[in-house]
């Protein structure tokens, strides 16, 4: 009989596996961050280099003045509702579907009001949507 206590191995962590696990993981965030600047910007819009205006046939030429009014093809929109523009870009839409909205907001137009038109354009189902702007040249700023 051999009554000898045995060596008792040590356990061993292998590390290998979980720092390759650990750099898997690290990869993956950094490939998956967004990383974001904030900062303050001066924008003044609405200002464009383009390099010629397209007339369109079949455009619909809505306003969006300042104070947040708003026309379809130089008539004045009664109300400022989604619903109103809706029923009016409705009426002037002469080619029905295939006509192209031409925002043409002013400068200091509420970004709202804005969106407003593109959703009136949306439920009244146009699809077609551009903006009017002014160029660089005409607007007496370099």
């Amino acid at each position: 009989m051999n009554f000898r206590p045995r060596q008792k191995e040590e356990p061993e962590i292998n590390l290998i596996p979980f720092i390759d696990v650990l750099l898997v993981v690290l990869i993956f965030l950094m490939l998956s961050t967004t990383y974001s600047k904030f900062t303050e910007l001066q924008l003044k819009l609405p200002v464009a280099d383009a390099d010629a205006q397209r007339d369109y046939p079949k455009e619909l030429l809505v306003t969006v003045s300042s104070d947040g009014d708003y026309g379809v093809n130089r008539v004045a929109v009664q109300g400022r509702s989604v619903e109103a523009l809706s029923a009016a870009l409705l009426d002037a839409a002469k080619a029905g579907k295939d006509s192209v909205v031409v925002i043409t907001a002013d400068a200091s137009a509420r970004h709202q009001a804005v969106i407003t038109v593109m959703e009136a354009a949306r439920r009244s189902g146009l699809t077609q949507i551009t903006f009017a702007t002014q160029s660089t040249a005409s607007s007496g700023k370099k």
